[in-house]
């Protein structure tokens, strides 16, 4: 596991770029969540390249809490000078329709520099739960109303999403747990202080490797490379149901044209190299760096109002 708080400087027997006017100093990249989990794992990634690429530190930065919305906040008010970053996932999206009361928007206040992954959840639960499949959790979780509760990343998550949709599909009664990133949710599901859990693949792969949790099902429209042999919630149990996560990296609106196009290409180039691309599909995620920057910011918006119509034909709400 990467340090907490900044990523490793690699040999110099790796190549690095010539140095340009930017970065002329070191580069943070928030991260809205505490280590450990799936955001925290791909930023650390992307960032320990980047340090090579730029032979400038690229600094990872957790900022936990409101589920990312203190992070999110921090990047849209700094300077947009290209020095502080934002690793971005599909629940700033939802957040939007979420809660009432933001501090910034996340349409307006960012722009996006490059697409980076997408990851589908898990439906998991912890070895001592006796079912082996989501037909039989929900059959489980009808016939005690109320009893079980299922973790996720935090409130307004694209894990507390899915948990929702599952909840108003079928009908059963969950109790929802939000914790401070996926990193937390996840051990408390193998510490059995929940019996299931919502969580992106990268957050809880290694658990699940080891026997420490069971997982039931992914949550995407198709099936995970890095778990096959695991059905979808949609062809095992909710003919309809797909919930899934992307990645990728914004800066507050305004930085200049020619810094977004240095990091997107640097980005894109980092996330085709071979060995990024294995860690990112051992993980379970999807390796994207497709989208130029005006591309991935007009992805957002769509994103936006997509989950904004989400939230509102499920009538989901922020505990």
């Amino acid at each position: 596991m990467f340090g907490a708080t900044s990523c490793l400087i690699l040999s110099n027997a790796f190549a690095q770029t010539p140095k340009t006017s930017y970065p002329a100093k070191p580069v943070r990249l928030v991260v809205g969540f505490a280590p450990g989990g799936g955001t925290d794992i791909l930023a650390r990634l992307i960032a320990q390249k980047l340090t090579l690429a730029f032979n400038e530190q690229v600094v990872v930065e957790n900022r936990p809490g409101a589920n990312g919305n203190l992070a999110a906040e921090l990047v849209a008010k700094s300077p947009a000078d290209g020095y502080t970053l934002l690793i971005m996932s599909v629940q700033y999206a939802i957040g939007k329709a979420l809660y009432r009361s933001l501090s910034y928007d996340v349409e307006r206040d960012f722009a996006g520099v490059c697409d980076v992954a997408f990851v589908p959840q898990v439906v998991a639960v912890h070895p001592s739960l006796p079912v082996k499949n989501v037909k039989e959790l929900i059959a489980f979780a009808k016939s005690r109303p109320g009893q079980l509760a299922y973790s996720s990343s935090g409130n307004g998550s694209v894990e507390q999403m899915a948990g929702e949709m599952l909840k108003n599909a079928v009908g059963i009664d969950l109790v929802h747990v939000p914790y401070k990133g996926g990193g937390p949710a996840a051990i408390d599901l193998v510490a059995g202080h929940v019996s299931v859990g919502f969580g992106t693949i990268p957050s809880v792969l290694h658990f699940i490797k080891d026997g420490r949790v069971k997982v039931l099902a992914v949550t995407s429209e198709s099936r995970a490379a890095v778990l096959p042999d695991v059905p979808t919630v949609n062809e095992s149990a909710v003919p309809g149901y797909a919930m899934s996560t992307w990645y990728g990296i914004v800066a507050p609106t305004g930085t200049p044209v020619a810094i977004v196009a240095q990091l997107n290409g640097a980005i894109a180039r980092i996330i085709a190299e071979p060995e990024i691309k294995q860690k990112f599909l051992g993980l379970g995620a999807d390796p994207l760096g497709r989208m130029k920057p005006e591309q991935f910011t007009a992805f957002i918006k769509t994103e936006v109002a997509k989950y904004a119509k989400i939230v509102r034909e499920n009538r989901l709400q922020v505990d």
